[in-house]
């Protein structure tokens, strides 16, 4: 009894085994593990107006690039999302797509800019997709 136990979670642990999504192990040759955020700041002011290209022109330059000096790439963008009262808001959007290494410093300039954008231009949230990926150059 106690050997077909055994056999019985040998064999669902194999089949359980099987039914796991398979996952790469790592870069490939000539590729690095690197975080690819993307960022979208709306331009719309809750108090009404706009960032202006000026405004956005001198945030990427006095707070976007000394974070992230080694480069990035800035998209305008049509929008829409709902805010906190529930209203849909469309606007239009900046999207910024950062390339940084997955360490604290990064996640600490990320995290700050998006404060800083928050803060200086009212802003109810700044959305991030971050994700892992494999970068060569």
């Amino acid at each position: 009894m106690r050997i077909a136990r055994i056999t019985l979670v040998a064999s669902l642990l194999a089949l359980l085994a099987g039914c796991a999504p398979m996952q790469r192990s790592g870069c490939e040759d000539g590729e690095q593990a690197l975080v690819h955020d993307t960022l979208y700041f709306g331009t719309g002011k809750p108090r009404g107006g706009v960032v202006t290209p000026a405004e956005w022109s001198e945030f990427l330059k006095s707070t976007v690039t000394p974070r992230f000096p080694q480069g990035l790439t800035v998209s305008p963008a049509s929008g829409q999302w709902r805010g906190a009262d529930g209203a849909i808001v469309q606007e239009a959007s900046q999207v910024l797509q950062l390339i940084h290494p997955d360490d604290a410093a990064s996640e600490k300039a990320v995290q700050a800019l998006v404060a800083a954008y928050k803060a200086q231009f009212q802003q109810e949230a700044v959305l991030r997709v971050k994700a892992r990926t494999c970068v060569s150059f």
